[in-house]
């Protein structure tokens, strides 16, 4: 089973430099000094309190590691956090989520777990970027449980021993270890990052799109094997006169299938998805069904009113126009390179 991420993927630290990112970045050089992280952290404090409201609009992209893409997501359902007497952030967090690997095939599987983190952050010399880091000072629990595993054999070997689970909470212990790194840049967007980013680095995304005004909500490649689906969201757009861009490259196979889906037709899809060890057909009505091709660049923008939206790129024929091929012996997977942002409507 692949890796968890870092499962705060969407922490934002837009309400902590409310105050102006520029003032602090005048004085980065007393900020950063050692002695002064009682301060950092009081600072950072103001913002934690979105933490769990932002892991709970999100989902987690998981992936075997940071250069490869992604193989499968966690979405949390409940999430509950406190501060601890020496200032550490402790959250406690449960939910679901999907993933594949070419042994098991599709996997469904709930986990729940709690970590403690040691959080403080930095301002690089050259830019006034933000650097927020949270590292784990300890995973006090993991509880990762198979529910669903779409490869027979797979299914026969998990029966006889739960190699399955005991594998997945190795992991995700594991990957929850790893931390996390949240980069507030000058426009107030977050890029967020499994691991610690050394200060002043800027991780690699499939698109550059420094400098817009669009907000990122993610930016990264989705591996999709056949009669696969990827469920990206919750997208949550809270204001009017809004649309949501979507921008995508496909290699590896011909094309898929892009769908952009209300939440409640989003969530029922997906949880069909989890539930069962294949893709089958869901009645949904889209806001926009379209095809991403090979070679060329698709991009589109759909203005929406207020509320929460999915992107759901499909590889099977059980949803949208494309027919994948269906050769057992030649599994064409979809490597989808894909950038979805919330902007103005033109």
């Amino acid at each position: 089973m692949n890796r968890l991420p870092p499962f705060a993927s969407a922490l934002v630290l837009t309400s902590l430099f409310a105050c102006g990112q520029s003032s602090l970045c005048t004085f980065r050089g007393t900020i950063n000094a050692p002695e002064n992280r009682s301060q950092r952290r009081a600072l950072l404090a103001r913002g934690l309190g979105e933490f769990c409201h932002q892991l709970l609009n999100r989902n987690a992209p998981l992936r075997m590691s940071q250069d490869t893409p992604i193989i499968g997501r966690f979405y949390a359902k409940d999430c509950r956090q406190r501060e601890l007497d020496g200032g550490d952030l402790f959250v406690e967090f449960s939910g679901f989520g999907y993933g594949f690997t070419n042994v098991s095939k599709k996997v469904t599987f709930t986990m729940n777990g709690a970590v403690q983190y040691n959080q403080d952050f930095l301002l690089p010399k050259d830019t006034c970027d933000v650097y927020a880091y949270f590292r784990p000072r300890s995973v006090s629990s993991s509880d990762f449980r198979v529910y669903r595993i779409q490869s027979q054999m797979a299914q026969f070997l998990n029966a006889l021993s739960p190699v399955g689970d005991n594998f997945g909470k190795q992991l995700v212990t594991g990957k929850l270890a790893e931390g996390f790194t949240v980069i507030h840049n000058e426009k107030g967007h977050d890029d967020v990052t499994p691991g610690i980013v050394q200060l002043g680095a800027k991780p690699q995304h499939p698109f550059d799109v420094r400098g817009s005004e669009k907000i990122p909500y993610e930016n990264l490649r989705t591996e999709i094997h056949q009669n696969q689906r990827d469920f990206v969201g919750p997208i949550e757009v809270t204001e009017s006169g809004r649309s949501i861009y979507l921008t995508a490259n496909l290699d590896g196979t011909p094309a898929v299938d892009v769908l952009l889906l209300r939440r409640e037709e989003a969530e029922t899809a997906l949880r069909s998805y989890f539930e069962v060890a294949e893709a089958g057909p869901v009645q949904v009505n889209p806001l926009i069904a379209e095809v991403v091709q090979a070679g060329v660049t698709y991009q589109r923008a759909v203005p929406v009113p207020p509320g929460v939206y999915y992107v759901v790129f499909d590889h099977s024929a059980s949803l949208g126009r494309v027919i994948p091929p269906g050769n057992a012996f030649d599994d064409r997977a979809a490597l989808v390179s894909y950038v979805v942002q919330i902007g103005d409507s033109n």
